[in-house]
This record gives structure tokens, sequence and C-alpha cells, in this order.
């Protein structure tokens, strides 16, 4: 496995859009998160994330297998949203790469994500990493929860 990030430009966002609509449709049609789901957001959102955040495609070799958004505030903790690995291509250890090479990249201290409570697999690879729950859950709707996490 040779995992890398690529960052995109702003020519890869119809195919990050294609990939995060993908890999995300499970959840929505699961947890009817219509308002939050990044199955749900136009390719013109993904463009501006591109410009105004460091969004990746996760590699291995010559192959997109997911993609990461890392979004930058002087003074802020570093946010990582989304993080999305394609269905063929999970539980074989990308997330947990593609996480350890931003914080390589932007600096291993200062992280926030948030993640749905009720995928269990997620909660364990952020924990798995060192990022603590804070913050009280937020109800999203009857099916959904989502819980925030930090790393300092």
């Amino acid at each position: 496995m040779n995992i890398r990030l690529k960052r995109a430009r702003l020519s890869d966002a119809e195919a990050m859009h294609r990939m995060q609509v993908a890999a995300f449709l499970p959840l929505l049609r699961k947890y009817r998160d219509t308002a939050i789901s990044p199955a749900r957001e136009t390719v013109e959102r993904v463009r501006e994330k591109i410009v105004t955040d460091r969004y990746y495609f996760i590699m291995d070799g010559g192959r997109a297998v997911g993609g990461i958004r890392v979004v930058l505030h002087p003074g802020r903790p570093k946010v990582i949203s989304p993080l999305f690995i394609m269905q063929e291509h999970r539980n074989r250890g990308y997330a947990t790469r593609a996480v350890r090479e931003v914080e390589r990249l932007h600096g291993a201290h200062r992280w926030r994500l948030d993640t749905i409570l009720e995928e269990p697999g997620n909660c364990h690879l952020y924990e798995k990493l060192g990022y603590r729950r804070v913050g009280a859950p937020q109800r999203v709707n009857a099916n959904m929860t989502i819980v925030d996490y930090e790393k300092e």
C-alpha cells in the first residue's frame, strides 16, 4: 500500500464531488440527514472548498480511494471535514493513514472534527488516533447524532 495525499485543484472539483456523493450516499439514506449530509453538497460547494481549504485525494499508488479536507484558520484548531473512503476500499487502513498524513503536513496538535455517534467504527478510528470526545452530542434528527472530537 503506497498511500499519499494529492491536493485537489479546481479542475478536480467534479471528480471529488462524484466521489464524495458516492461515499456519503449510503449514510444519507440510512440516517436521512438531508440538512448536513456531504452527499447533498453541490459541485459548486466542493469548488469553494477546494479554493479556500486544503482538499486532498487519498491516493493508493495512482488510484484515488477517498478524500480528506482540512480547514485552516490562524489561531484556531485545524478541522477535518469531511474524510471519506470509497466503499470498496474501506477497512484497509486508508483513513488512519490519511489522518496521520494531514497531521504530519499541518502539525500534530490542535485538531477538531465531528462524526456520527451511531457509526461506532468512525468513533473508534478517531479515538484510536488520539482524538477525545468533547461537548454535548448534537441531535440532527431522530436517526442521527453528531459528536465532536478534539486532539490537543
